[in-house]
């Protein structure tokens, strides 16, 4: 049993996958500094000097100056701008690996062709098997 999950940690795949778990972790890390630090303050300023990561409702009926404020209550709240700020995220992220996948597919070999199975008969036009030495069509033998 030892001897079999050896094997199958050991293929390609496996590693690959591993490989891209890790980048990917890396990556979303990446996105999501930017959506928080790069593009959402832009926006937040657009929209009258709106920080979206500290947009919330207080579940209990209190009012609090700030997340921090909140946390440290330990009050329940719905936190919508990191919900924005992660929707963001999300799209930039399926933006992102969508282009990868396509350009990853342009330079991917484009696969062999198969052998051709039929010919064309050059008196009748009509599909023949590419072994046929005469036409079942017309009699041609000249195929």
């Amino acid at each position: 049993m030892f001897s079999e999950f050896k094997k199958f940690l050991i293929q390609g795949n496996m590693v690959d996958m591993a490989v891209g778990f890790i980048f990917g972790g890396a990556f979303a890390t990446v996105v999501k500094s930017m959506v928080d630090n790069v593009i959402m303050p832009p926006v937040g300023m657009l929209l009258g000097k709106v920080d979206f990561s500290q947009l919330f409702i207080p579940l209990d009926g209190k009012e609090y100056a700030s997340m921090a404020a909140l946390d440290k209550a330990g009050a329940p709240a719905i936190k919508y701008g990191s919900f924005v700020n992660d929707i963001i995220s999300f799209l930039i992220l399926g933006f992102v690996v969508f282009m990868f996948i396509k350009a990853y597919n342009r330079l991917k070999e484009p696969e062999e062709e198969a052998a051709p199975t039929e010919k064309t008969c050059p008196t009748c036009a009509m599909k023949i098997p590419v072994e046929a030495k005469k036409c079942g069509y017309c009699g041609e033998t000249n195929v």
